[in-house]
């Protein structure tokens, strides 16, 4: 088996020598205007799938396969002659669907550009099923609950503290076991 790098040697030097053949003309009225795109070798160099496009209707296309099919022994002579391997690869050629892939991905972009347009109309026209703004925000005081509310925070800072001073420990919160042992100046 050959290495990969040779065999893409091999299969660009027959891209070019066919493409030179076909592009001097062959002797078949049936040939259109045909374009060689790509070759792939197998890896013991036995087999080369020659892939073209054909410019032109169906029928121009159906007439081209004809001819290079017909052409095929004459173009595989003219790869032994210009390559430098000890046996000449077979020739295939493939029609490439380039072009048809090419027109279902414009009609493809062409459908997804008009969805597009009729969500953002239907965007444009739309209400909300609630309200505008689902979330729930912080609730808003009226000015005069919100002074109330000012005074009412300061007095209980000043409660606290009187608190923190008269517990034990200087206005730190002693632990209190949880089970107090009968006659202990702790029980009440």
């Amino acid at each position: 088996m050959a290495d990969p790098a040779r065999a893409r040697k091999m299969a660009d030097r027959i891209k070019v020598i066919v493409a030179k053949r076909i592009e001097r003309g062959l002797r078949d009225p049936r040939l259109g205007f045909v374009t060689i795109t790509d070759v792939k070798v197998t890896g013991d160099l036995q087999h080369a799938s020659v892939f073209y496009t054909v410019y032109g209707s169906a029928e121009e296309r159906a007439d081209s396969a004809t001819a290079l099919k017909a052409a095929t022994g004459m173009l595989r002579s003219e790869v032994g002659k210009n390559i430098t391997a000890r046996l000449t690869p077979s020739l295939e050629f493939i029609a490439d669907a380039i072009p048809e892939n090419a027109a279902l991905i414009d009609d493809l972009l062409r459908e997804a550009r008009e969805r597009d347009t009729q969500v953002e109309e239907q965007a444009r026209t739309a209400k909300y099923a609630g309200d505008e703004d689902p979330y729930v925000k912080p609730r808003e005081y009226a000015e005069d609950d919100d002074e109330d509310e000012g005074e009412d925070e300061g007095d209980d800072e000043e409660d606290d503290e009187e608190d923190d001073e008269a517990q034990p420990g200087g206005g730190q919160h002693a632990e209190v076991p949880a089970e107090v042992p009968a006659g202990s100046h702790l029980q009440k």
